[in-house]
Formats: structure tokens, sequence, C-alpha cells
């Protein structure tokens, strides 16, 4: 994030905790990553900086119109979740926490990437009772040049497998694109199939606890089962891609969206930097 860009997030609100500071990245991580696709890292933030930045997320998210399942995405999606997106443009004390250079440095490091840039943030709130999120593949909707883009998906609660955990398809991002289709019952019933004809090994995340952080690639399917508790499920995401990428024509309704809301004002060809993709390490 920019100088001028700082100070004036904090002549806007008072923040919460700082995140700064560089949390190792072993080897290790950095290769199950580039393995599987996937990899937790535990501890990133701590119980006070998420118990304090949960708070701040949960006041921003209820000023906030949830996201509106489009007609391609069907109920089935819109019943696993509800989503808010990009609350650090609506509230400053959120921005502290999207626009974290602590994150954005475990996300470059996961890359190998020099920077990053911000996509967007979401508030994934699962309601007790919340069905489940059909098999998908993120970047279906991003109109980017470059597979090096990763989501961090952060619990603001301690997680247990029947809140909600997240699965993958270990290794599936080194395939690309399975199916041309946004998230939804029909891209679960199609990507069922691929799961069952290619045999990629299931990973789950289990047990997080607050703060612990689940980061996955850009093209790995993922899905996640049904909050059977009583408890809402409460996560944070942020979505990343390596600095210099730039931006493609749109091959679909989700990716023509995605150009025109998070990228305004750009076209294809251009970087893909527009002012709501600052990179945070700038």
């Amino acid at each position: 994030m920019s100088s001028e860009r700082r100070q004036s997030v904090e002549e806007r609100a008072d923040l919460g905790p700082e995140l700064d500071g560089v949390h190792p990245v072993t080897e290790a991580e950095v290769g199950t990553f580039q393995r599987d696709g996937q990899v937790i890292i535990r501890g990133l933030a701590s119980p006070t900086e998420v118990a304090a930045y949960r708070t701040l997320i949960e006041e921003a998210a209820l000023g906030t119109p949830k996201h509106a399942a489009s007609a391609d995405e069907g109920e089935v999606y819109a019943q696993a979740f509800d989503q808010y997106i990009n609350l650090w443009q609506r509230d400053a004390r959120v921005a502290a926490f999207t626009l974290s250079r602590r994150f954005a440095r475990v996300a470059a490091a996961l890359l190998e990437a020099s920077g990053v840039r911000l996509y967007h943030d979401q508030a994934l709130f699962k309601q007790a009772g919340g069905g489940r999120t059909p098999w998908h593949q993120d970047m279906h909707y991003w109109p980017l040049s470059t597979d090096h883009a990763l989501t961090m998906w952060m619990p603001l609660v301690d997680l247990t497998p029947d809140m909600g955990e997240l699965i993958f398809a270990a290794g599936s991002h080194h395939d690309g694109a399975m199916a041309d289709v946004p998230i939804s019952g029909s891209s679960d019933a199609i990507l069922e199939k691929e799961l069952a004809t290619r045999g990629y090994p299931l990973k789950a995340t289990g047990t997080m606890a607050a703060g612990d952080a689940s980061f996955h690639a850009s093209w790995t399917l993922h899905s996640a089962s049904a909050n059977r508790t009583g408890t809402q499920r409460e996560v944070m995401t942020l979505i990343w891609f390596e600095d210099g990428a730039r931006l493609i024509a749109p091959t679909n309704d989700g990716q023509r969206a995605d150009l025109e809301n998070w990228f305004p004002g750009l076209m294809p060809g251009d970087l893909a930097a527009s002012p709501l993709n600052p990179n945070p390490l700038d």
C-alpha cells in the first residue's frame, strides 16, 4: 500500500491491530502449495488480532448488501453462504486487514512472486444449517493473463469440520480449467465426474483455529461441506494475483462482470492495476 493510501486510511478511522511484520513461510509450506495447490499457514493472525477484526468485519457486513447469486449460479450457491464483497472499500478499519503487509508477504512467498495485487476481499458467513458449497474453480471468474493467483481463507472463529470445512482436489491446479461453468449445481455435477475420472486425492482443512489461514491456488478444485452445527461459520477471504499481470478479453459472464466491477476503466491488454487493486507491498 502506498504511503498516500496508508495515510488516507489512517485519517478516516481508528484501526484495529497493525498487521505488519513478517510471518515466516517455510520451504516445505511453499513446496506443499506448489504440489497440492493448497496449504494451511497456522497462526497467521493472533487470537487478539482476529477477535478485534472479527467485530469490525461483522459491523461492515451489516451495512453491506449481500452478493446476489446470478441466474446461472442459482439457489445452490445462494444457500451455501452469505457473501459480502470488497468490505475494505466501505470501511477503512477493514482496509487495515485487507491491505495487510503480513498477509500479502505470505501470498507472494507462496506464489514465488516479487509482488502481489489485491483482487478483492470477501466475508463468507455460512449460516447454521447452511448448505454445501459446490465444487468449483475460482479462476473461472478472473479475466487475468496469469495463473499466479490465490485465495487466503481465514476463519474468524475456531472451526471444526462439521461447521463447513474446505475440501480440495490436491494437485488439480496443474490441469487448468475443467469446465466453463460458474459455481452452481451444474458445476457440482460436472466437476464431481472430473473428480471420479481423474482420481485426485482429497484434502480437507479439518479443525482450524481463528487466525489460521488456508491458501489455495486459482485453479485448485474445491468445495466446502455443509454447516451441520448451530453456530455460524465466519470466514474472511482475500484474493491476490501476481503484480504485472494483464487483463484478458472475458470469455464468460463471470469474467465480464469481474472486469467491470474489479477493474473499473480498464480494458483487455491493460495492466491489472486499477485503484481497486493496490499492491500492499509497495
